[in-house]
């Protein structure tokens, strides 16, 4: 068990988790977020969009790692468009980029350690809170392994348990599924469901069905800009028949991203 500061168990004093309006994010000279508003509370939210759409941007302005270009972003009640000193933000995230970085020795337990300590968690916990981390994506038999002779699948899930070791308000996981073989994707849709209960997950991926399984609420973007925010049964209600999709939720996502495009080109 994790012991908690009386500023995390005070009452929560913002509406949203994630509040943008307007957003505008670069990616080198592009554009890649553009007038985005978004508004996430408690819950799993599953982030969907085509190739270049804006995702991988927009999860690493969320996570504070990009700076925006205008517009408003808050998180967990702060602004932090311009903000210098983000640390108290920082501190109530957890992120999973698509690609992440660790030091090959590093046993799952000292990489997990590591990023405790970055992310400035209390010395006396980390032990516990790492221990715990592990132990919910299902590596606790391979704690004390070497990251270099980790599997694919495993070091998605040790990346998943950096992401999640300090308990985030904010959960933010770019492709977190990449690698995982069926049943280590049915548990971790699992995992998703009990950190949502409390927290705000925001999930990327260009798995339909994850987030059909996974997420209470579904946020369709293209182009840099919201298309489309509802739950995952109304997204399956948005095709017809006619529409690409194997599933009603692959078939939903599929007219909603042709209408889209169709107002665009108008």
């Amino acid at each position: 068990m994790r012991t908690v500061s009386v500023a995390e168990t005070a009452p929560s004093t913002y509406p949203w988790a994630v509040h943008a309006e307007k957003l505008q994010v670069r990616a080198g000279r592009h554009l890649a977020v553009n007038e985005l508003d978004l508004r996430l509370g408690t819950g799993v939210h599953g982030l969907l969009g085509p190739n270049g759409a804006g995702k991988t941007t927009l999860m690493r302005a969320l996570a504070t790692v990009l700076k925006p270009a205008g517009g408003r972003l808050t998180l967990l009640g702060g602004e932090v468009t311009g903000r210098a000193d983000l640390r108290q933000v920082r501190r109530g995230l957890g992120y999973l980029p698509q690609h992440f970085g660790f030091y090959p020795r590093f046993t799952v337990r000292e990489f997990v350690e590591y990023i405790a300590w970055l992310k400035e968690m209390p010395k006396a916990v980390i032990p516990g809170a790492v221990q715990r981390a592990v132990e919910r994506v299902g590596l606790a038999d391979r704690a004390d392994s070497r990251m270099k002779t980790l599997s694919g699948g495993m070091l998605r899930r040790a990346g998943i348990a950096q992401a999640i070791v300090n308990d985030p308000a904010v959960l933010l996981l770019d492709e977190p599924t990449v690698g995982l073989d069926p049943e280590q994707r049915l548990d971790f849709r699992e995992l998703l469901r009990e950190i949502g209960l409390d927290s705000c997950v925001l999930v990327s991926t260009h798995l339909v069905e994850d987030v059909a399984v996974a997420c209470t609420d579904v946020v369709l973007v293209s182009e840099g800009r919201l298309v489309w925010q509802g739950s995952a049964g109304e997204l399956a209600q948005q095709g017809g028949t006619d529409d690409a999709g194997d599933s009603a939720t692959e078939r939903g996502y599929s007219s909603l991203l042709r209408a889209h495009r169709g107002r665009v080109s108008a």
